[in-house]
Parts: structure tokens; sequence; C-alpha cells
């Protein structure tokens, strides 16, 4: 069996990510090619688009959200993701399993709900949110009138995980703000319109964005288990390799494998973006060591990355708002030369096209 370098890992995650080489498709396009967006910060996908896609603007992904063309919704790993109208109930019937499973192993809320008939209280707010968009606190207000022993944010996350709610705008839209509301995705989108989707083609199209990967990889992005017996299943599908340390990973055999040497430019990753996110072993973007600093805040929150040669190198925020937005960037690694200049030209590009600043600035902090 083949054994990849972890550059070749790297090079091959880059191409699948389109980070290598920005690309020509349609925002809409690229959210279904990459599964969806994690996007509980509501401005990272447009960030994580910029950084992916040629000519792409923060209207363009404002239309597909009051389009109804995209959706964001809870989805793999209990987040909040961004996916196509087409992806949103199929996706969401598949990790139900799994946001059913944290429910009941919730330390706040799973304690609370198990002494209630948590189907009344579904079906209670279906009725709600069918009707009209209403933030968690109304919901869990509105639910507590009918039992009212139970906390009300615990009668707020039972619908959230148990029902599939789509955000409704302007939560989302660039440069705009806006309340969390909620709305069933029947509501919002329609009834499903197309063929449910199984979990042999889910894993495909994850292997597609994501690999070459293991069944390790695929449980850690989907938030589901026993996919060891899919990757059994599709085995005629598939190609096997090993890493460097061992590991058996899985592909699709005319996935983009580009030269372990050919340059990868530098790039500016989106908060929570998937391509950090979505694999048990995460060195094929960034090293034990920076995932550690990395991942050091509270409650799981870090700021955009910075990639050079592939690899997380720092770290980008921005400060201020509008045409006074600058961007702030706080190195791992000495940044030197033509790389240095990368970055900055990078963050220019970013600051020009996302908030029109006229005389960007990309300050590089210790």
């Amino acid at each position: 069996m083949r054994v990849e370098s972890l550059r070749a890992l790297n090079r091959a995650t880059l191409a699948r990510q389109l980070l290598l080489q920005r690309s020509p498709m349609s925002a809409l396009d690229a959210i279904d090619h990459l599964v969806g967006m994690q996007a509980q910060a509501p401005f990272a996908p447009y960030y994580g688009l910029w950084s992916r896609l040629d000519g792409f603007t923060g209207e363009e992904l404002s239309g597909l959200l009051t389009s109804r063309k995209a959706a964001r919704i809870v989805l793999m790993r209990g987040t909040i993701h961004l996916v196509t109208a087409k992806d949103c109930h199929r996706l969401r019937a598949l990790v139900q399993p799994t946001l059913d499973r944290m429910l009941r192993a919730n330390a706040t809320h799973g304690r609370p709900l198990a002494a209630v008939d948590v189907g009344a209280v579904v079906d209670a707010a279906k009725q709600l949110l069918d009707a009209d968009a209403l933030t968690p606190g109304e919901v869990g207000a509105r639910l507590a009138e009918q039992w009212p022993d139970t906390p009300p944010g615990s009668l707020a996350e039972a619908a959230r995980s148990l029902l599939p709610l789509v955000q409704v705008p302007p939560r989302a839209l660039w440069q705009r703000s806006g309340q969390v509301r909620l709305t069933t995705a029947t509501a919002w989108l329609g009834k499903p319109r197309w063929k449910p989707l199984t979990i042999d083609e889910v894993v495909v199209r994850y292997l597609a964005a994501f690999g070459p990967a293991s069944v390790a990889d695929m449980q850690t992005w989907s938030g589901l288990s026993r996919l060891g017996e899919v990757a059994e299943r599709l085995d005629a599908r598939l190609t096997q390799v090993k890493s460097q340390d061992g590991r058996t990973l899985y592909d699709i055999p005319d996935a983009p494998r580009p030269d372990p040497d050919i340059p990868a430019p530098v790039r500016l990753v989106a908060p929570f973006d998937n391509i950090l996110l979505s694999h048990a072993n995460r060195t094929r973007v960034i090293s034990d060591e920076h995932r550690k600093r990395l991942f050091s805040g509270k409650n799981g929150v870090f700021p955009g990355t910075v990639l050079v040669d592939g690899f997380v190198a720092g770290t980008w925020e921005l400060v201020g708002k509008g045409e006074s937005t600058s961007m702030r960037v706080q190195p791992y690694v000495a940044l030197r030369g033509g790389v240095l200049d990368e970055v900055v030209t990078e963050g220019n590009r970013l600051l020009e096209r996302a908030f029109e600043v006229a005389d960007p600035e990309v300050a590089i902090t210790d």
C-alpha cells in the first residue's frame, strides 16, 4: 500500500478545499462541494469563501440566504453549518442520531428534560416555529407556559436539537446584524424535494473535500460512529493508502493529488474553518504545538489562521468596522521577505474586497 507523506496529504487537502488555487465556481457550488461550512460565527463563511473563490462578494452569499438557496442550521458535531437548501434536510436527517445523543448527555439540559415528555415538547415547538420565526428566548418562554417546572433554556435546547431549525435573515447577512431567529426548515425551505442522502454518499463527498482520510477522520467531521462499516461497504469504490504514521486512509480514485512539492500560496483561513476541525489527526494542516496554542482559548473559540506553505503559521483578526477595518496578524513563526509580503498582500486583498478599505493596514504583532 502506498505511503503518503505529510506534505502529500497537505497538498491533496488544500486542493480539495480550494485553497491551493482560487476557484471560479460559484459560492453555492463551493458550499455544496465543501459539504457545508461551519458557521457559528455569522461572517466566518464569507471569509472562507473570499479565501477560496475568484470574484466572490459578500452580496453573493447574502443573496443565497435571502433567496433561501442556502441556510444555517445545526448539523455536524452539533454546530451551526451553512449548507445548500438541497443539503439542509438531507444532512440533518443523517446526523440527527448524534444530536439526540448529545442532548441526552448534556450536563445542563439532559436531567431537566428527562423529567418531561420530550416528544410533546418537540411537537409544541414545531407548531410554534412552523408558524413564526422566534428567538431562542422566545421559544423557551412560550414552551415554559406549558412546562413551567422546566427551565426555559432546556426547553429551547430540546427544540434546537430535535427539530431541524434554520436561522433566518437578517442574521448573517453581510455587514448587517440580527438576532438569532429560528423557524423550521420545512417552513423556510418547503418540503424536501430531493432524494434522501445515504451515509455512503456523504462519506464519498467528505473524501472529495477532505481526503485522503481515515475512519476516525470521517467520524470526527460528522460526529457519527461506526463509519468503519461504511468504508468496508465502499471498498470497491475507494482506494487505500497509508499515512507516514501507519494509519489507513481512504480516498476516491479520481480525487486531486497534487505533487507534494507544488508551492502553496499564503491563505487566510476563516475562524472555525472546517479544514482545521474535520480530521482526528490534524497535522496535515497544523502542528500539534500550534494546535495547542490555537485552541487554548475559552469555549473552543479561535481566530482566523494564516497558512504559510500550506500549514498554520499564525492567526489573524479584524480590528474596527466598515471602511475603517484593519487587520492584525500574530505569527507563530518568523515571517520574512517574500512570505511576509504575501501575508500583507492577502490581508490587503480581504480588506479591499470585503470592506472597500481604500488604504488597508495589516499590522504584524509579536
